[in-house]
């Protein structure tokens, strides 16, 4: 299924608390295939998220997020994306080669995920009603990059991780 010039990859878009990271170690861990949140690199090599955007500016994080993302896809493996990635069209262009599954949430589930985060775009009054609003924004393009949508709502993500490892085996 994979080859060391060839390896797998698995990429999942979606708004903040949908899963990404969850449903995305479950898929790696039975694709035998490691797991990167880019997220998670972008803090190692540059600092913490709320910082970056406080200091520099998201156009600015949008960039170190595009490159991090580049070199995910490069690496292979089942790749998690910032719930924000997909706003960029440099990333959307580097997701086009390659299967991507969105993860969607409803609201109602993602209210007591979200609840008490660090998440610098859900700073304000009214978290949840920011969450909907960042969702609405960013739909189209998560559409757009997707060519399978899983609702993470209301299943355990153990099941939600085995169709989408069964998906993602059916493509080849």
């Amino acid at each position: 299924m994979t080859s060391e010039a060839d390896p797998l990859t698995l990429v999942l878009v979606g708004p903040m608390a949908a899963g990404k990271t969850s449903v995305g170690r479950r898929v790696a861990r039975r694709l035998r295939v490691p797991f990167i949140d880019t997220d998670k690199r972008i803090v190692a090599q540059h600092g913490p998220i709320p910082e970056i955007f406080a200091e520099q500016g998201e156009p600015r994080f949008r960039e170190l997020e595009r490159a991090a993302v580049a070199t995910a896809l490069a690496d292979g493996g089942v790749v998690s994306l910032g719930g924000g990635a997909v706003t960029d069209s440099g990333t959307r262009e580097l997701l086009r080669q390659h299967p991507v599954v969105f993860l969607t949430v409803s609201a109602e589930a993602v209210a007591d995920r979200i609840r008490g985060g660090n998440r610098p775009l859900l700073k304000g009054e009214d978290p949840l009603e920011r969450w909907t609003r960042i969702l609405e924004e960013r739909r189209g393009w998560y559409e757009e990059v997707a060519a399978v949508t899983f609702d993470t709502s209301r299943r355990p993500m153990q099941r939600i991780a085995d169709e989408i490892v069964a998906w993602r085996r059916e493509q080849g």
